[in-house]
């Protein structure tokens, strides 16, 4: 008999400490830090369909912490079996009448155990996004949804990084394009960040023929609101100097403003428990990063007619 208690002893002694030991190893283990980098629910109010009912999607959305992401899911399941019953997300909101009562422990990334994704030189990115065609009362839009989320490298330079998009997915146009996208395109303190300056276009395939999809190029470090290039060509006449008429080709460009302005908070519902949680978004407002200053380019053209054409000098974020 007292062999065998020294034994139990023992065991209870160790076990304490080896889960300590495990949970250590789990916090330093990159393996586990990666698996916590995954595509959660994210449900995104779009309008309504050519019936008139809603429709929202889960166009998902990259966690950077883990724990608690199988109730949220099912509460934003519950969430959505309820708000599609409504024709719109504010007669939901209003007919709500039923209370959650909070926690007495309110539930914190730090206290319920979770974990940074993917450490600090990396960031919980998607891996690959589809591009959904919705048919809707207001015409037809795409939407796009992220698949797979990873850890991926955190740039610290202003360059172009892939992004794939898979355009009629499960379909036999289905179609994989690298669109993309510029690093750290999130913005810094100083208020630059880095944005697509220059564009090319790629061809997909569809069944009303072919369409053409927008791609990027040159990535730069500038403002959220502001100016890039577009060239339109025109034909002039002039006259040299002994008065012999030509015509010629003039390029002008016009400039196009980019990028978005800060309009407030787009969340429609939160989470009791954690009010960084939101379960519903209202979807992005129309951009207001609009021209500021414009110059004046005239021209004679072909009938012997003066034509005006105004470019973009400037953007801002208008109020």
């Amino acid at each position: 008999l007292g062999l065998l208690y020294k034994v139990l002893m023992c065991l209870c002694l160790s076990y304490p400490a080896a889960s300590l030991l495990n949970k250590h190893v789990e916090h330093r283990n990159p393996f586990a830090l990666r698996a916590c980098c995954k595509r959660q629910s994210h449900f995104v109010y779009i309008g309504q369909d050519i019936s008139g009912s809603p429709v929202s999607v889960d166009v998902g959305m990259c966690r950077t912490h883990c724990g608690g992401e199988q109730s949220r899911t099912s509460h934003e399941a519950g969430l959505q079996q309820g708000y599609s019953k409504h024709s719109s997300m504010l007669e939901y909101l209003r007919s709500k009448k039923v209370r959650v009562r909070k926690p007495t422990t309110p539930i914190s990334a730090k206290g319920s155990g979770q974990v940074t994704s993917c450490g600090v030189n990396h960031n919980c990115e998607p891996t690959g996004v589809r591009v959904d065609q919705m048919l809707l009362f207001k015409g037809p839009r795409e939407v796009e949804v992220i698949e797979e989320c990873h850890c991926e490298n955190k740039l610290t330079q202003c360059v172009r990084v892939p992004a794939l998009k898979t355009y009629f997915f499960k379909t036999p146009y289905e179609t994989v394009i690298d669109v993309g996208s510029c690093s750290g395109s999130k913005g810094s303190p100083d208020g630059f960040s880095c944005v697509p300056t220059k564009f090319d276009s790629a061809l997909v395939e569809t069944p009303n023929k072919v369409d053409l999809v927008q791609t990027v190029e040159v990535c730069e470090l500038s403002k959220s609101c502001y100016r890039v290039p577009y060239m339109e060509y025109y034909y002039e006449i002039v006259y040299d100097a002994n008065g012999v008429k030509e015509e010629k080709l003039k390029e002008i460009d016009v400039g196009r403003c980019l990028g978005g302005c800060t309009t407030g908070n787009r969340c429609l519902l939160r989470s009791h428990s954690d009010s960084e949680v939101c379960y519903l978004w209202a979807e992005r407002p129309t951009n207001s990063c609009v021209p500021r200053g414009y110059d004046s380019h005239m021209s004679l053209n072909q009938h012997g007619q003066i034509r005006t054409v105004l470019s973009i000098s400037s953007c801002f974020c208008q109020s």
